[in-house]
């Protein structure tokens, strides 16, 4: 049951982050989980580099979402060229 929590919660989170994120980013229901579940990681790996979490805390809703668009972001500077 919980790897479909993961699945749902990846996928919402990637949904926002497309949402706030201006531009175009085609992709499609299962690369949104799989960026959701990602940017999540990155932002429990930023934040415990940074100081904002301890090892093994997982990041919050709104880190998830930043994680996310970095990601995002990331990826469309590494698509362009």
């Amino acid at each position: 049951m919980g790897v479909i929590w993961t699945i749902l919660i990846g996928l919402l989170v990637g949904l926002v982050a497309r949402f706030l994120k201006p531009g175009s980013d085609p992709m499609g229901w299962i690369m949104t989980a799989v960026l959701g579940i990602a940017g999540s990681f990155f932002a429990q790996f930023l934040g415990v580099k940074l100081g904002f979490y301890q090892a093994g805390q997982s990041a919050g809703f709104i880190a998830s979402v930043i994680g996310a668009i970095l990601l995002l972001v990331i990826w469309g500077f590494i698509a362009k060229k």
